[in-house]
């Protein structure tokens, strides 16, 4: 185990539960905002001469970003999704 799941243990989410499109969005913003509180934690370690502190926030922001990202990317396709299968309907009336 690294020193960064000791400090953030990642979520697990059952593959089989369906999550909505308004859950990809709250998802992708709890990460964001996890990803903004390390950047701050990262500053202040900075600020501070922690380099090893620094790094681990670093890190941890870093990984909730991607982790973002791949929510809010989700959330995109599974919006178009919505949209094309809409817009389907509209054209078979």
């Amino acid at each position: 185990m690294t020193n960064a799941q000791t400090l953030d243990p990642e979520i697990h989410v059952d593959e089989e539960e369906y999550e909505s499109l308004a859950d990809y969005h709250r998802i992708a913003a709890l990460h964001y905002s996890q990803a903004a509180k390390h950047h701050s934690l990262a500053a202040d370690a900075d600020d501070h001469g922690h380099a090893e502190a620094r790094d681990s926030h670093v890190f941890l922001a870093y990984r909730h970003k991607l982790v973002a990202n791949q929510y809010a990317e989700m959330a995109v396709i599974e919006s178009d999704e919505l949209t094309d299968d809409e817009s389907e309907e509209i054209h078979a009336a």
